[in-house]
């Protein structure tokens, strides 16, 4: 399905755009992506990237660069507040390609967007455009047209035959262009930094996640070997306008060395999420986030976006309405979408249970044993998003 002479315009130069704009390329289709930030770059810190979508981007050419900066990590051991021992662990490791396909792999976001990145160079079919400091988008019979305001103040203007919103939660084009709801706050904040390996390596395993649950709140960590660094993730009741220098939280046992090796490095991030019933008008859509931006508490947000350019793009090639791929695409992806959502929500209501709750939590967690979740999630792990053949 070649697209020669396509031309399709992407806002943002994130996880979600850059693996659209790499998988249009590589059916022939010129890109232009827009990026307000001067480089790219990627907040936050950590990101898991489960077999459903390292499958997408191995297809895209990334297995080496992914393998190089990635953990697989053996299992994910999981610890009651202020224990030093693990009371559950979930296997990973081989298991997870001998399953799925692909493996299951954690990273720093600025080593996924850096191989993204540098994959895009490889296509001179590919213009990412920094520094944009704003862009308005008309939809007319014969495609768009985009004025983009660059940072030297020049103006350009593209014509193109779809526009692809990947611009984040808090997406111009879903509140600007579709006319979409704001992002809803949910009562959470993510405080996120990293620590010296060495700093937390006599209490946590370097070959695996690690998981601390509490009353309340919970600790995802994970060591990022290619930095010498473990990724911190936690996630405590708050406000958006909560800056305090770090969280209010104490801990004991191996919770407490963690905390202190942390001591005031946190960054906070309110948690948003993003339910929209309208993706796309016409010959404009979203993906990511500025779609179906979720809780993070199945470790889903990016992989679900990495889906959606790798079930968009070749839609966008063989219809020759754009509107009809839209369409198309949201009918595929916004069930599925859904359920990942829903699942992340109780997830979250799960992990901060309180005694008593928490009690039975654990045992059930206890009596599933440690391939349980094979089963449980095989429906997100084992979903193939595109046949082989598609991405040839």
């Amino acid at each position: 399905m070649p697209a020669m002479g396509r031309n399709y315009v992407i806002a943002g130069a994130g996880i979600s755009g850059l693996t659209l704009a790499l998988t249009l390329a590589k059916f022939g289709a010129t890109v232009v992506v827009l990026e307000r930030n001067a480089t790219i770059q990627e907040a936050g810190a950590g990101l898991q990237i489960s077999p459903n979508a390292r499958r997408i981007l191995d297809r895209l050419g990334l297995s080496d660069a992914l393998t190089h900066v990635a953990l697989e990590p053996a299992a994910l051991d999981t610890y009651q507040n202020g224990r030093s021992t693990p009371f559950f662990s979930m296997e990973f490791g081989p298991i997870m390609a001998e399953r799925f396909g692909a493996p299951y792999a954690v990273m720093h976001r600025a080593d996924l967007a850096e191989a993204l990145y540098r994959a895009t160079r490889r296509f001179a079919n590919i213009d990412i455009i920094f520094g944009v400091r704003g862009w308005d988008v008309v939809s007319h019979a014969r495609g768009v047209t985009v004025v983009v305001d660059e940072a030297d103040g020049q103006s350009r203007t593209t014509r193109a035959n779809a526009f692809i919103g990947a611009d984040g939660v808090h997406s111009h084009t879903r509140r600007h262009v579709l006319e979409g709801p704001d992002a809803q706050f949910g009562g959470r904040v993510a405080w996120r930094t990293l620590v010296p390996a060495e700093a937390v390596s006599s209490v946590i395993a370097m070959d695996r996640v690690s998981v601390f649950f509490g009353s309340g709140h919970h600790l995802v960590c994970y060591p990022l070997p290619h930095r010498g660094q473990v990724n911190l993730a936690l996630f405590l009741p708050g406000k958006p306008e909560d800056n305090p220098r770090k969280p209010s939280l104490k801990g004991k046992g191996s919770l407490g060395v963690i905390l202190a090796a942390a001591g005031e490095s946190w960054t906070p991030w309110p948690l948003y999420t993003v339910t929209t019933p309208v993706w796309h008008r016409d010959n404009i859509g979203l993906i990511g986030d500025a779609a179906h931006a979720m809780v993070p508490f199945q470790a889903q947000g990016a992989a679900m976006g990495i889906e959606d350019a790798a079930t968009l793009g070749p839609l966008l090639v063989e219809h020759t309405e754009p509107e009809a791929a839209f369409a198309r695409y949201a009918a595929i992806r916004q069930s599925r979408v859904g359920r990942v959502a829903r699942l992340s929500a109780s997830n979250g209501r799960i992990f901060h249970m309180r005694w008593p709750l928490s009690v039975a939590r654990d045992t059930v967690m206890q009596l599933q044993g440690p391939r349980a979740h094979l089963k449980r999630l095989g429906w997100i792990y084992g979903y193939d998003v595109a046949p082989a053949e598609q991405t040839q």
